[in-house]
């Protein structure tokens, strides 16, 4: 009866231990990864927002938020997010044509992520504008 009680202990101490309790983050998007697709530099400001909520029990708190470049450039919350309640991480991108393929870094002290750190990703390409020729567009306007 001793040992019966004893492996009982052992299997909900175990049990709880593996039990992760405090703040956790979620992120909406897909894979953590927004998709520009294609945009120009004068139809988009280059603004795109991670919005998360936090599964846990406890306050989450964004201590850091950092890009790989100096090109995109993250925001994050400056206050703790409650359990249950959502925040955003603001990432806005220059815009500079061609790919884009950058990761945005973000340290918490949510334990879902080894660390705290959640790899977000952003992607999609940035075209350059249509070359238009100015002596077409006078002669459209002198026809009307």
């Amino acid at each position: 009866m001793k040992k019966l009680f004893t492996l009982i202990a052992i299997a909900v101490f175990g049990i709880s231990a593996q039990a992760q309790t405090g703040a956790k983050i979620e992120f909406k998007a897909k894979d953590n990864t927004i998709d520009y697709g294609t945009v120009t530099k004068e139809k988009d400001n280059g603004v795109r927002v991670f919005e998360f909520t936090n599964t846990g029990d406890a306050p989450l708190i964004i201590t850091n938020v950092q890009s790989t470049c100096g090109c995109t450039v993250p925001s994050k919350p400056k206050e703790p997010i409650m359990p249950g309640k959502t925040g955003k991480i603001e990432v806005k991108y220059n815009m500079n044509p061609g790919p884009i393929r950058k990761t945005i870094t973000v340290e918490s002290n949510a334990v879902n992520y080894e660390g705290g750190k959640v790899p977000l990703k952003i992607k999609g390409t940035v075209v350059a504008p249509s070359d238009v020729n100015v002596l077409e567009k006078k002669k459209t306007l002198m026809t009307q």
